[in-house]
């Protein structure tokens, strides 16, 4: 849970603060409290990866199995989602898995910084996957690949109704994609903040039961962060089949 500022405060924990103040040409590239914890999510995630592979047994200790199984868990998912066509984009849908799980569990530990607690981030996260979906799908396809908004074997005339509600539909996937890993980030560390002023405003005696609260409420937020990354990957790996495959 990151933990910034008074308690009475739980928002605080979420401003982004200029760790180095860079301006070049008039543009803000600041170095922020965000940016280092992005920069340590990519450090922790990489040098796990990368310890847990480096003494490769064929009896795996801990960390090569904790590997191997978010390997093999990322690679079901892709298959069954997108057929062996998909498999060949492993390597950016495990990156982004693996990202975001790590992020997510990493502002799970006092005083970090949720780095997907900002729609800033999870948006520009979102925004890449479709539109490299949305190059990919025309470079494959060409034309064809706005078959996805006008099916095949739908009457031609529900096509004026059909084609703007898909267009729509498409459209607002970066929206739906990202609001719903900030907002659940966002909000569960909010309620851990609230219950953590209240522990600290009631006492020992009167803050048992948030206490209490509190350690239900992490145990809950630490199978969220889980389910926002499986989610937020699944998704990309529904919205790449539509653009291997825009004519089912």
């Amino acid at each position: 849970m990151a933990a910034g500022g008074e308690a009475h405060n739980p928002l605080e924990q979420f401003e982004i603060h200029r760790l180095i103040d860079l301006q070049i040409g008039g543009i803000d590239i600041s170095f922020t409290n965000s940016a280092l914890w992005t920069g340590i999510v990519v450090l922790v995630a990489t040098g796990f990866l990368m310890l847990a592979t480096s003494r490769a047994a064929l009896v795996p200790g801990r960390l090569q199995s904790v590997a191997e199984m978010t390997y093999e868990f990322v690679a079901n998912l892709l298959k069954e989602n997108t057929g062996t066509q998909g498999m060949k984009y492993f390597p950016l849908v495990f990156s982004l898995f693996v990202f975001v799980l790590m992020a997510n569990m990493i502002g799970m530990v006092p005083y970090a910084f949720t780095v997907t607690s900002h729609l800033a981030v999870t948006a520009t996260m979102a925004l890449i996957i479709i539109v490299a979906i949305t190059l990919l799908g025309l470079i494959k396809h060409g034309t064809g690949f706005f078959h996805l908004f006008l099916p095949s074997g739908v009457p031609l005339w529900l096509a004026p109704l059909l084609i703007p509600i898909e267009v729509i539909s498409y459209l607002t996937r970066p929206v739906s994609l990202s609001v719903r890993l900030f907002a659940n980030m966002m909000a569960g560390h909010t309620t851990l903040k609230v219950f953590g002023g209240f522990v600290v405003a009631l006492g020992v005696v009167g803050g048992i039961l948030p206490m209490a609260m509190i350690v239900a409420l992490t145990a809950l937020e630490f199978l969220v962060a889980f389910l926002q990354a499986y989610i937020f990957t699944i998704l990309t790996c529904i919205y790449l089949n539509d653009a291997l495959h825009p004519h089912h």
